[in-house]
């Protein structure tokens, strides 16, 4: 699959022991570290759609630490060499990756796992309150060619 212009996909390191195991996500010396704004967790019940929206200043830093998600993002910059371009990713417990979003691209969620799925996110700017970076769309605006519904190949 083309990635958007921009966005990064990171393996991420899982290190198990009889104990459980512990799951490195984003490090300062990390290549794709780009600073660090605030840390939080969202929460979807199974089937639920959070999307579209995007940030003009801030990258985000998506990890889906429970259940399964499936994160679509949109890139509608007129000046990207990736405009129109749509990218699909299956993140979670089966598919353990960071999904780097570059500010401008929309970007939304769907659970489609059995239970409550989280996703952690790392954004490069804190959340003002009083001027929100964040531009939303309903999940069904037309002017983003996705259907949400579940694909039976």
């Amino acid at each position: 699959m083309e990635l958007i212009d921009g966005v990064i996909l990171k393996d991420l390191k899982v290190f198990p022991d009889e104990r459980g195991r512990l799951m490195e996500i984003l490090r300062s010396d990390d290549p794709v570290f780009k600073g660090f704004g605030q840390a939080y967790v969202t929460a979807a019940y199974p089937g639920v759609v959070k999307a579209w929206h995007f940030h003009k200043g801030q990258y985000d830093n998506f990890v889906v630490l429970k259940g399964m998600m499936k994160i679509v993002i949109y890139d509608s910059r007129v000046d990207s060499k990736t405009k129109g371009l749509l990218n699909e990713f299956f993140l979670g417990e089966q598919n353990n990756k960071l999904l780097q979003i570059p500010p401008f691209v929309y970007h939304g969620f769907k659970c489609i796992s059995e239970t409550e799925a989280m996703v952690l996110n790392i954004p490069t700017q804190i959340y003002n309150y009083k001027n929100p970076d964040e531009f939303r769309l309903p999940f069904d605006d037309k002017s983003i060619p996705y259907n949400w519904e579940r694909k039976n190949y």
